[in-house]
């Protein structure tokens, strides 16, 4: 059974998750100065989550946009679930192809750095809202 009942759960869960990047003073800044529109493509369960670049911060929307992205990723609900919690690092599941990228490498690598706070944010999301910490 997937980690995330349906889309409806998994975008409150993971826009909780992207609100706080976005609302952290330091990389909501970070991000905002790199001018990029980031689309996760996720499925099991079907969803868009995007992260872009704002005017006074970055703006968190969910479903199709009618703008392009700078960066795609493409990713599985249950791997995005380990990704956050660390459990999936970005450059091996992209070598195991758990993960498609579509986008210029050097910007997507360059925001892992970004996401500390996410990374230890998301633990304590999952037991908030009872997900699982191990698949």
């Amino acid at each position: 059974m997937p980690v995330f009942e349906n889309t409806e759960h998994m975008y409150g869960i993971l826009s909780s998750l992207f609100e706080m990047l976005a609302d952290d003073e330091v990389v909501g800044k970070k991000y905002n100065d790199e001018n990029i529109n980031l689309q996760f493509v996720i499925n099991d369960p079907d969803g868009q989550i995007w992260l872009m670049h704002g005017d006074e911060k970055p703006v968190v929307a969910l479903g199709d946009q009618d703008i392009e992205a700078d960066i795609v990723m493409w990713i599985a609900g249950d791997d995005c679930h380990l990704f956050w919690l660390q459990q999936l690092k970005l450059p091996v599941a992209l070598a195991k192809k758990k993960v498609r990228a579509k986008g210029p490498m050097s910007k997507i690598l360059g925001l892992l750095p970004m996401l500390k706070p996410a990374y230890d944010a998301y633990p304590g999301i999952c037991k908030e809202k009872n997900l699982p910490l191990e698949l």
